[in-house]
């Protein structure tokens, strides 16, 4: 099963594709929830290239390493990537007006309900733009 998440970011497509992928910005913003972070993320991003963010829980009760394999990479416009685990995802940055649309599509695992799996990486993708934002400076 494909689930489907996106928003609107009041952001140039430049500007949103360099603070997605680059590990500096994304320890900023990679987050579902509050009392999770992401204390360290590496990326190589080209097709065949690798990446891989460590997501904890503040508290450190619980944390896992978020990896995978980028399979096509069109800067500005596209990232499809292959989880460690074997599901694919799309993430597809398309202008529109006051920003641009990002849209992540992603293969769901077996064992979280899809609500609970598309309500996290809608948190995760609603974090990227308020951060996207506050860094260009719009509401």
């Amino acid at each position: 099963m494909k689930i489907t998440v996106e928003r609107l970011v009041h952001t140039d497509p430049a500007t949103a594709w360099t603070l997605y992928n680059s590990p500096d910005h994304i320890v900023r913003w990679n987050a579902a929830s509050d009392d999770w972070h992401s204390p360290r993320s590496e990326v190589d991003l080209c097709e065949g290239g690798r990446f891989t963010t460590r997501m904890e829980a503040k508290d450190g009760s619980m944390g896992f390493d978020f990896e995978g394999t980028y399979t096509r990479v069109q800067p500005h416009t596209l990232i499809e990537y292959r989880m460690d685990d074997g599901r694919e995802v799309s993430v597809q940055f398309e202008p529109a007006a006051g920003g641009v649309l990002v849209r992540t599509v992603f293969d769901a695992e077996s064992e979280h309900p899809a609500e609970v799996q598309r309500d996290g990486w809608q948190s995760i993708l609603d974090n990227f733009a308020r951060y996207a934002e506050a860094q260009a400076g719009t509401p």
